[in-house]
């Protein structure tokens, strides 16, 4: 029997498949459903005929995400240590705008009332100064229960150095039938107030995650495992995710970033700026020879502690939605039509102008191309919503598309300048990857504008997040934090690494990962001594060598170093890692004579001189765009997952393993290059 894998990417507007059989590959789109992503799914996976042969499903899963950004999780409640009921509150009082007057902060997910205290105190060590009173954990416990709770945050004050007195709360709570996610489980790492905001948001999300998964497992095929993607770039089982779904919360973008690099890697490019533009939102990361982690991570305003991969994500999406502010300023997102009733040009009801409505009346999109022709859009609607705005400005709707298409860019563009530009990256060293399923459409204006000498066009961009997901590697992170002198770390240090890649390699494999698929990359968490934040580096048994790559590191990040500076080992760090079997690009050769023929030419808006500027478009549908085929700008690209605009000036050539590179075009009468 065939062994299917699929990888399934819910997004805002679209839920994607990528469907990975015999080294054959194929994607499939449904609109997404918000009230049960699973109904979604489970219609994608109908609609691909697949069952029993799957082997395995992979799935980025945004319930996590929205549970937070709409704050709609759980009742949570908190129990701390006595005296530190207000740490999630107070935080590290940065303002997110210095000179906004008018700022407002997010209220914390557990208010003052549901956060109890708890009779207890440990010292930095780990060692106990004041016993854990059982009285007090029964009156919290009661407390929580009157009060609705359904899910409780355990995190007391040094428990991630002796978990004792946590984990005997975090069994009352049980005992109780609340559920319960405890710091030494999810984050057993120092800095109170965010190893309390992370251990809250795992709380008010974990219940959630842990019905719908458990109801997805129920209707899938019996016996097939489920993955769910993670904020880090691997994924984990979904028995995982259920009790620790604070890992998910940037699930699907970390994917992208994953399927970006396999790609990018597979036609040369190791340094690639990663652009993900979908319905609601786009998402920019760079990666320079390898992706870039951070554990300083925020959802929604809540900071997170644990690992994602550093990813920068602005409200510009398809769905976009132009507005007018009370200056008078034409603006755009960053709310969102989102799937339902989606841009006006679906005809599912919208009447608001979108991005997508623009693109409809430049005609970049093609009505009858949309989705491989599956779903007709609607010129007409696309126009009439657009009508107010060109009204308002006094111009033409050509105009008003064009304008909007300009302040969407405008924002993915300082997107992008805040990943690069921001941290002593420059741009012209790197290739733009462009996907998602309107990723391809504004890519060579923003590489134009930021001087990206080229844009790379997967073969399958709309489901690049789906195909991630089955490139992604199986990854286990674990963190203890030992705060001890460089100079003196070395036989902690090997102790705590060897009992966290222990756990690592036992759980790996208690998932079925073979030891000769099994790597353990151990890394330390670095600063100098009286600094507030670290950088991290690998460890490869030297000390002395990491503590060289941490003074480098230094000089990279901030300018400076000082080897004479006595550093400190902050925390121990262990990434536990089971190799994928990833589904194989396959390369094809290069015909240099190719000239593709357009399917059409159709009337496309670009700007011109003075403004809009109709050009007669050839329109090429991208099945028929062979490895070595060139052409030049003004073009349209269309396939079933995204659409692909090349600019006048520009020209695109297809490399060995299908993907499409455009580059800005020599001048007419210079020498092509190779």
């Amino acid at each position: 029997m065939t062994q299917v894998l699929v990888g399934v990417d819910t997004g805002g507007t679209f839920t994607d498949f990528v469907l990975v059989a015999n080294g054959s590959v194929r994607v499939h789109k449904v609109l997404s459903t918000p009230d049960n992503p699973a109904r979604a799914i489970l219609q994608g996976l109908a609609e691909l005929g697949v069952g029993q042969e799957l082997a395995a499903v992979v799935h980025g899963s945004t319930v996590a995400t929205n549970a937070v950004l709409e704050r709609k999780g759980v009742p949570t409640g908190l129990i701390t240590t006595a005296g530190f009921r207000d740490v999630l509150e107070i935080g590290r009082q940065t303002r997110p705008a210095l000179y906004d007057l008018r700022v407002e902060r997010q209220p914390p997910l557990v208010p003052r009332e549901r956060r109890l205290e708890v009779v207890e105190r440990l010292d930095e060590r780990g060692g106990v100064l004041t016993p854990l009173d059982p009285d007090s954990v029964a009156a919290a416990v009661a407390v929580l229960r009157e009060a609705g709770v359904t899910s409780v945050a355990v995190c007391l004050l040094f428990s991630f150095a002796n978990p004792a007195h946590e984990r005997a709360v975090a069994e009352a709570a049980r005992a109780a039938g609340l559920h319960v996610s405890a710091s030494h489980e999810v984050l057993p790492e120092f800095r109170e107030y965010e190893r309390t905001s992370t251990v809250v948001l795992n709380a008010y999300v974990a219940p959630l995650m842990d019905r719908y998964l458990a109801r997805l497992e129920a209707e899938l095929p019996p016996g097939v495992p489920l993955r769910i993607m993670q904020s880090n770039g691997g994924s984990i089982s979904a028995a995982t995710a259920r009790r620790e779904a604070a890992r998910t919360l940037l699930s699907g973008p970390a994917a992208g970033v994953v399927g970006a690099a396999y790609v990018a890697e597979a036609s040369g490019f190791t340094q690639t700026i990663t652009f993900d533009m979908g319905g609601t939102s786009t998402d920019v990361a760079l990666i320079d020879g390898a992706i870039t982690e951070t554990t300083d991570g925020q959802i929604g305003g809540y900071p997170s502690k644990l690992p994602m991969i550093d990813i920068h994500t602005v409200g510009a999406g398809g769905g976009s939605i132009a507005w007018f502010d009370t200056g008078g300023a034409l603006r755009v997102g960053p709310t969102s039509a989102g799937a339902d009733p989606g841009p006006a040009a679906y005809g599912r009801g919208g009447e608001a102008p979108t991005v997508t409505d623009a693109n409809v009346v430049l005609g970049r999109l093609i009505p009858e191309g949309f989705l491989g022709g599956t779903m007709a859009l609607d010129v007409d609607a696309a126009r009439r919503a657009l009508a107010p705005v060109a009204a308002r400005l006094g111009t033409s709707l050509e105009a008003a598309a064009l304008g909007i298409v300009r302040i969407a860019n405008a924002n993915m563009e300082a997107a992008i300048r805040v990943i690069s530009v921001a941290r002593g990256h420059d741009p012209r060293r790197f290739t733009l990857v462009a996907f998602g399923g309107a990723g391809p459409l504004h890519a060579c204006e923003l590489a134009a504008d930021l001087r990206i000498p080229r844009v790379l066009i997967p073969s399958t961009p709309g489901v690049l997040s789906a195909l991630g997901m089955l490139a992604a590697d199986v990854v286990k992170d674990y963190v203890r934090t030992v705060m001890v002198p460089a100079a003196e770390a070395a036989a902690v240090v090997e102790s705590v690494l060897a009992e966290l890649a222990a756990r690592g390699q036992a759980e790996l494999a208690a998932e079925g990962l073979p030891a000769e698929r099994i790597t353990i990359e151990p890394m330390l968490d670095l600063r100098y001594v009286g600094q507030s934040y670290e950088l991290v580096v690998p460890y490869t048994g030297d000390m002395a060598a990491a503590v060289a790559a941490f003074h480098a590191a230094h000089e990279r990040r901030f300018g400076y170093s000082d080897p004479n500076e006595p550093v400190q080992v902050v925390n121990c760090r262990v990434k536990a890692r089971g190799l994928a079997d990833r589904p194989a690009l396959p390369r094809q050769p290069r015909d240099a004579t190719a000239r593709p023929e357009p399917t059409m030419h159709r009337p496309v808006v670009f700007t011109g001189a003075d403004g809009p500027e109709v050009q007669d478009t050839p329109i090429y549908d991208r099945a028929t765009l062979r490895p070595g085929a060139t052409f030049r700008g003004p073009a349209v690209v269309t396939q079933f997952d995204t659409t692909t605009v090349v600019p006048p000036g520009w020209g695109g050539t297809v490399d060995a393993v299908g993907n499409l590179i455009l580059e800005p075009a020599p001048r007419e009468g210079a020498r092509d290059a190779d």
